[in-house]
């Protein structure tokens, strides 16, 4: 699903004009903006095993994700932004978390998931999407496409 938040549906007036007023917060001098983490806790193997241990653990993601913004932990670029450097997330205690495939790209999943997302603009937003997604879509398709 690419709505975010699953808010669609509430937005009050032109959704274009909506993503803009919130790019908008950027410019003003004193905004505090939000720091935006996705995390996919359900990713699975190839014998459809969880590749995260599960809910009880997730508080170590969340762990490096304040430290993170802190300023107190490491991350490395990637194509479609900043993961956990190998040793950031607390792994102590946990056994055999395969962090390649954990954390690993596929281009093949990744050129789908920008065309969705290109698609999900085009029919929700149209003309009205913002200089700035519509950049930031591009560069994120030009990174996969060198992957």
């Amino acid at each position: 699903m690419h709505d975010p938040f699953a808010m669609r549906p509430f937005f009050g007036y032109n959704f274009g004009k909506y993503l803009a007023h919130w790019l908008s917060m950027a410019h003003r001098p004193a905004a505090k903006l939000p720091r935006i983490f996705h995390v996919n806790w359900f990713r699975k193997d190839s014998q459809g095993k969880f590749l995260w241990p599960g809910y009880g653990e997730n508080s170590r993601v969340l762990e490096w994700m304040f430290n993170r913004i802190e300023g107190k932990a490491s991350a490395k670029p990637t194509a479609i932004g900043y993961i956990p450097a190998d040793t950031a997330l607390n792994l102590k205690g946990l056994g055999d978390v395969n962090l390649t495939e954990l954390f690993g790209i596929s281009k093949e999943f990744w050129e789908k998931e920008v065309e969705e997302i290109k698609q999900y603009f085009e029919v929700q937003v149209n003309a009205d999407l913002p200089y700035e997604i519509e950049r930031e879509t591009l560069a994120l398709e030009m990174r996969i496409k060198q992957l």
